[in-house]
């Protein structure tokens, strides 16, 4: 009997310590608890932005050095991120989508680049090819970006960047697809901004 007592105990607390992990483990792969490192530019106007379609990942760089690396999501082949060299030719910090559907959905740190139609902005990420042809960044990588580049940077999109099999391989794997989406009378608030301008939204972080 002590012997079976002995055995459940055992049992919960191995159970318990694979439950904490697993919180753990979906935590961290949360784009919400992502907080890049990123290094000061020496120069802001040698400053360049590179985007890798095929890996998912985002290489902002002064130079040979990276001074930010982070996942992003990109476009599905039915609507891409457009590949080649363009600059960001608009900034909004607090931006909203213009058009239906989802007419007033925050697009938090938009920089424009192509066209008026595509930018980088902050947006739920996921391990795969998504959006419809924007680059969806981290909150707190997106915040970094903004505040590290200006209107005229030079940014390039392809499939692949020198980085992806170095930096870019050591990133974590994010996946927001699992959290809720949060109310619209939130996601329509002014307070949806002044969170972001922390870092932090809703219930996720």
């Amino acid at each position: 009997m002590k012997q079976t007592i002995r055995s459940l105990v055992i049992f919960a607390i191995g159970a318990s310590a694979i439950l904490l992990s697993s919180c753990g483990m979906s935590s961290r792969s949360s784009s919400f608890a992502f907080d890049p490192p990123v290094k000061k530019p020496n120069n802001p106007s040698a400053v360049k932005v590179h985007i890798s379609t095929g890996a998912g990942k985002l290489y902002v760089t002064e130079g040979n050095e990276v001074l930010l690396a982070s996942p992003i999501g990109v476009g599905t082949s039915a609507s891409p991120t457009p590949k080649g060299n363009h600059r960001i030719t608009s900034k909004t910090r607090h931006r909203r989508r213009q058009g239906n559907p989802g007419a007033g959905y925050p697009m938090t740190y938009w920089m424009s680049f192509h066209s008026a139609a595509y930018g980088m902005h902050w947006g739920f990420v996921k391990p795969y090819p998504s959006t419809h042809g924007c680059v969806r960044l981290p909150l707190n990588t997106a915040r970094k970006v903004f505040d590290m580049t200006r209107v005229g940077t030079p940014v390039n999109v392809a499939t692949s960047q020198p980085w992806d099999s170095t930096i870019g391989a050591a990133l974590p794997r994010l996946d927001d697809s699992s959290l809720p989406n949060p109310p619209d009378s939130y996601m329509q608030s002014d307070k949806v901004f002044a969170d972001h301008e922390k870092g932090k939204m809703w219930i996720f972080n």
